[in-house]
């Protein structure tokens, strides 16, 4: 005697239904923690950056090169100060680029989209937001990217 085998599903309405969380969030304990990590690296991404306009942008040639006497610059030396000064200038953009990475780190805290990959929408390792706390990305994601 053969059996005959059921096609149809067992009703599942004793087991509770999961409910599907459309956006994964850090908890606030950790956001408040990178929160104050963001903070403390942008204070001191403000005193670096008042720090090259107070030396570079603040002062004069002469003031910049020390020399008070009435004498002129040497073209060596003019070249020197002003290979200085773009340099000097070069690094107060970088610290500009880097204000607005924690700018916008911090918006995304506020959004609950913070430590979430751009790209796969992973998390990020807490490691990587630790050591750069404006990180969009996860690790192999910016692997990726800086392979292209």
């Amino acid at each position: 005697m053969k059996k005959k085998l059921s096609t149809k599903k067992k009703s599942t309405k004793s087991q509770p239904k999961k409910k599907s969380s459309s956006k994964k969030k850090l908890p606030k304990k950790e956001l408040k923690e990178f929160r104050a990590i963001i903070l403390k690296r942008k204070e001191a991404v403000i005193e670096e950056l008042q720090h090259i306009t107070d030396d570079t942008l603040k002062k004069s040639q002469k003031e910049a090169s020390g020399d008070i006497s009435g004498y002129t610059y040497h073209m060596a030396d003019v070249a020197t100060d002003n290979y200085d000064r773009e340099f000097s200038l070069g690094l107060a953009s970088n610290e500009r680029r880097a204000l607005y990475e924690l700018d916008d780190a911090l918006k995304r805290i506020d959004d609950e989209t913070f430590g979430f990959c751009d790209d796969c929408k992973g998390l990020i390792s807490k490691a990587r937001l630790k050591a750069v706390p404006s990180a969009r990305l996860c690790i192999k994601c910016q692997e990726k990217r800086e392979k292209r």
